[in-house]
């Protein structure tokens, strides 16, 4: 069955929010809605909706301007086997000694890797996204250093894939956390499907607000965004036990040196920085 989605952008949160509202009264109705902040520094805010019946385009046209929106741009999407498609996509990755795979590439874990099955789902972190593996190679390199985490906390863990690769370094006390239920139960079921139901404690929880979030770690993995990395950074910082390490990722190459320096204004080094694509992840070090 064919779908439709018709996309804009405009100025500001309130208006962005006001105009997916009324997009979810049209005729036909819409099957799903996004908001979403364009996180470039210009202000913009997108709007999008899905259809299964081709959208009206002068109900679309009226929302615009009445929303001082720009015109949207709506795309008819042609009938997909999603999950033959995504099985072709996702192909196996690499990280150091991490080989993140699907079940369909059960068969190709190469010897002397350490394999983290981790199913395409609605959680972020397959592995394939440069933030993803950027976490994964610096995970590694602190490894290899000779580094050895205690108490680990993966802040907004999506699939928890970063979790799971710690604790097959350090079957310690690792601890993931995500704002949304969703990537909660998706990191659940990854564990249970890599065999480590119980390594690995998940919590539902904005930020650090959650008890068992109190620290101290000596790891911490945050792969989130910018706004919400510098949001979190003195709170991040009070958690993490000196000498610990923080992994940091979600970060375009040009933002890179504002997180990186307001972190170390509150007194962590930066150790290691690496770009794939246009994504730049970060470790840190709080100063002992």
């Amino acid at each position: 069955m064919p779908t439709w989605t018709a996309l804009t952008t405009l100025q500001g949160k309130a208006q962005a929010d006001a105009l997916g509202a009324a997009l979810e009264h049209m005729d036909p109705e819409p099957t799903g809605v996004g908001v979403f902040e364009v996180e470039d520094g210009s202000g913009l805010w997108e709007v999008g909706a899905y259809f299964t019946d081709q959208p009206d385009d002068t109900a679309l046209l009226l929302l615009t301007t009445a929303m001082a929106a720009k015109p949207f741009t709506v795309s008819e999407l042609p009938e997909t086997d999603w999950v033959a498609h995504v099985r072709r996509e996702l192909a196996p990755v690499e990280a150091g000694r991490f080989f993140v795979y699907g079940s369909h590439d059960a068969d190709k874990v190469p010897a002397g890797k350490t394999p983290l099955l981790i199913e395409a789902a609605m959680a972020f972190g397959t592995g394939h996204h440069g933030t993803t593996l950027g976490c994964l190679r610096a995970l590694d390199t602190l490894a290899n250093d000779g580094f050895t985490a205690a108490r680990v906390a993966d802040i907004g863990c999506g699939t928890a894939v970063l979790a799971m690769g710690a604790a097959t370094l350090w079957p310690n006390d690792v601890i993931a956390s995500d704002i949304d239920q969703q990537a909660v139960e998706v990191a659940l079921a990854n564990l249970s499907a890599n065999d480590m139901t119980g390594q690995v404690r998940v919590v539902e929880a904005a930020g650090f607000d959650h008890p068992e979030l109190a620290g101290p770690f000596n790891l911490i993995f945050a792969n989130i965004l910018k706004g919400p990395l510098i949001a979190l950074a003195p709170d991040l910082t009070d958690r993490l036990e000196p000498g610990g390490y923080a992994i940091l990722s979600g970060i375009l190459n040009e933002q890179a040196d504002e997180v990186a320096g307001v972190y170390a204004q509150l007194g962590n080094n930066l150790t290691l920085r690496a770009e794939i694509g246009e994504w730049t992840t970060l470790t840190l070090q709080k100063k002992p």
